[in-house]
């Protein structure tokens, strides 16, 4: 698999503070999906299928993909149990595309001894494909959540929905889907796959995260090798035979948050004083320019009463007179 399908990280049900009700609901909707799933496949036959007709055009769904070699022994062994559910290739009737079950359709291409993959075929369309996907993701295992604030984001870029549409589809609000984007934004997928899933790690430590690098602006390659320097050592330690976090994802995360907390913060520029404001000779207030735009304080009275009735209408009047100087 490429480097390119590797980045490309998956959805599944809740985002983080969905509310109560949403487990409930991503179930419900999970049943719904398999069972249409199940009413479109082909009589419920089983083909055998060439694993080399198959593609996998997904998005992917672990941030750490899984090993397939066990998997290949226990085909190669005992058959392969569970089929895959494709679906036919609209652009080639040779052809499938995978919905569900890559590390089967893995095991398979990377065995010597197993030519067939066994495979449910289904007639979905492009939306229906993805929300079996979700949905057979569901009933299996919960991502953590920069997996699924990465695949959210990986939706709307690649024109599955607006956020709306695709938080219809999580099941979760807007806010929590705008959140999650903007995170998943802010980390970048090659720091989020130095570090791992981080399972256990929720939205406010990654929101904290995100904060940290938006306000610092580090050298994300810099904190990349640091989450790398965790796993290489772990994977060491155990190479050694000595006992290590069964997850050392979690231990990059907190080696990255760390770093960015034990950094020095940056030297805040001083805001220049602000300048008298002056009518009709009579100081009235005063005006300065910060970082965040300018601010005009006028002393509480009449004038000031006026001003803020007819604001509208002032600031029209002023940026119609400062386009028409352009002009000129």
């Amino acid at each position: 698999m490429s480097d390119v399908k590797k980045r490309r990280l998956s959805m599944l049900d809740n985002l983080a503070a969905a509310g109560a009700s949403a487990p409930q609901t991503s179930m419900m909707s999970t049943n719904r999906a398999l069972r249409s799933a199940r009413d479109a496949v082909d009589n419920h036959h089983v083909w055998d299928l060439d694993p080399a007709s198959i593609d996998d055009t997904r998005i992917a769904d672990r941030l750490e993909p899984e090993s397939v070699a066990e998997l290949r022994e226990a085909i190669e062994t005992n058959g392969q149990a569970v089929p895959i559910l494709v679906r036919r290739n609209p652009k080639n009737p040779d052809r499938y595309l995978l919905v569900y079950g890559r590390r089967r359709l893995e095991a398979v291409r990377w065995s010597d001894k197993v030519p067939k993959i066994r495979a449910l075929v289904a007639n979905l369309d492009d939306d229906a494909a993805i929300r079996t996907q979700i949905s057979e993701n569901m009933a299996r295992q919960d991502l953590s959540y920069i997996e699924k604030a990465i695949f959210a984001k990986q939706l709307v870029a690649e024109g599955f929905g607006n956020q709306s549409q695709v938080a219809d589809v999580l099941t979760v609000t807007k806010s929590s889907i705008s959140m999650a984007i903007s995170v998943a934004q802010t980390v970048g997928p090659d720091l989020a796959r130095a570090i791992g899933p981080a399972y256990g790690v929720g939205r406010p430590r990654w929101e904290m995260l995100a904060k940290a690098i938006d306000e610092q602006a580090p050298d994300l390659d810099w904190l990349v090798k640091i989450a790398d320097d965790i796993h290489t050592a772990e994977n060491v330690a155990r190479v050694r035979g000595e006992a290590v976090d069964d997850d050392s994802s979690r231990r990059a995360f907190e080696a990255v948050l760390k770093a960015l907390s034990d950094r020095p913060a940056p030297p805040r520029r001083k805001s220049p004083p602000a300048k008298p404001l002056q009518v009709a000779g009579q100081k009235t207030g005063s005006i300065k320019r910060t970082d965040k735009g300018l601010i005009i304080n006028l002393e509480n009275g009449g004038f000031s009463d006026w001003v803020e009735a007819n604001m509208p209408d002032l600031i029209n009047d002023l940026h119609a007179r400062w386009t028409a100087r352009d002009e000129d």
